[in-house]
C-alpha cells in the first residue's frame, strides 16, 4: 500500500469522525450516519490494501 492510499483511507476516515461527531452534536442523524459510513469505507479500504500487501509478500517469498 502506497503512501498515498494510507493517507487518503485515513483522512476518509478522520473526516468520518468529524461528520460523526458534529452531526451528533447537532442533533443531524443524517449526518452522524454519514460520518459512520465513511469512517467504515476508510477502515474497509485500509484492509482490503492490507490484504493486497500480503498476497503481494507470500508471491515474492514462493517466487525466490
Amino acid at each position: 500500500m502506497g503512501f498515498d492510499d494510507k493517507f487518503d483511507n485515513k483522512t476518509e476516515e478522520f473526516s468520518g469522525k468529524a461528520k460523526e461527531t458534529v452531526g451528533d452534536m447537532t442533533g443531524d442523524d443524517e449526518l452522524k450516519a454519514e460520518g459512520s459510513a465513511d469512517q467504515l469505507k476508510g477502515k474497509t479500504k485500509q484492509v482490503g490494501e492490507k490484504v493486497k500487501d500480503l498476497g503481494k509478500d507470500v508471491k515474492d517469498k514462493f517466487s525466490k
